[in-house]
């Protein structure tokens, strides 16, 4: 009789039936192995990015995910640390009739 190799937990099953690979599937160890499998490769891919980010910050690359929009001089006649207010971005323009937008 054929017997099941389980490449996550390393071991033969004694049978190679549906309902021992089912009830092998479902044991505590064999999930914390695929568990434990699969988080290796997410953290290598993080620990990636991190180095990634890190390295373009220390080169003085900026832009990409989490860097700070370039600060911009308030237009003329605004006092300093007021932000200019903007029409709704979907508001109608001064003089266009309903309907045309």
């Amino acid at each position: 009789m054929p017997r099941y190799y389980c490449d996550y937990c390393d071991a033969f099953l004694t049978h190679d039936s549906p309902s021992v690979r089912k009830q092998h599937n479902s044991g505590r160890k064999h999930r914390d192995n695929v568990k434990d499998y699969f988080a290796q490769f997410v953290s290598k891919q993080a620990q990636s990015i991190i180095d990634d980010i890190i390295n373009r910050r220390l080169a003085g690359i900026t832009g990409g995910a989490g860097a700070a929009p370039p600060m911009q001089a308030p237009p003329a006649g605004m006092p300093p640390g007021m932000a200019p207010v903007h029409p709704h971005p979907y508001a109608r323009p001064p003089g266009m009739p309903p309907g045309m937008a």
